[in-house]
């Protein structure tokens, strides 16, 4: 049985993609500055995605371009949105390995960031990728309001049959 707090990140991925739903390629690199662009924020969730579950978990990075490019503080770019949610893709997929055997065990170890100035648990990690995705969920809906798209989602999806709370 996959862990609450991975459902919980799953449910949070499908909303994230949900939002994206209909953006075309030259919408996805429009910038309204200050804000990336909504194929920048694709690859930003990869980058993060494989940082947390991919590198810091299984000890890989498969796509390093993607760890320089769409770090924290990395320039904007304006990228091809089909090549950032083929990147997304994979990594999720990789980060799944790890994320589909977690148990609370897992959750509560401690990962210690090499630079020796950081630490903290999965479980924190895990908490900090599902926040991150609805701040970048809300930023590329503000984008598509800006780009005066309509009927957009205004709502979480169906939570209540995709995702439901789970005691543990």
């Amino acid at each position: 049985m996959t862990y609450p707090l991975v459902s919980q990140l799953k449910f949070t991925r499908s909303e994230f993609q949900r939002a994206l739903e209909g953006v075309t390629d030259e919408q996805a690199r429009k910038r309204f500055l200050p804000l990336n662009c909504i194929s920048w924020n694709v690859g930003h969730l990869a980058w993060q995605e494989q940082r947390y579950f991919v590198t810091f978990a299984q000890d890989k990075i498969l796509l390093p371009d993607i760890q320089e490019q769409f770090r924290y503080g990395a320039p904007a770019s304006t990228p091809s949105l089909a090549e950032m949610q083929s990147a997304w893709q994979t990594i999720t997929r990789a980060a799944d390995e790890w994320l589909n055997a977690v148990t609370t065990e897992t959750l509560l170890q401690i990962y210690h960031h090499p630079s020796g100035q950081w630490s903290t648990s999965y479980g924190n990690l895990l908490q900090r990728m599902i926040y991150h995705y609805w701040y970048h969920t809300g930023e590329n809906m503000a984008i598509r309001q800006n780009l005066q798209h309509t009927n957009l989602p205004d709502f979480v999806g169906n939570i209540d049959d995709e995702a439901p709370y789970q005691p543990h």
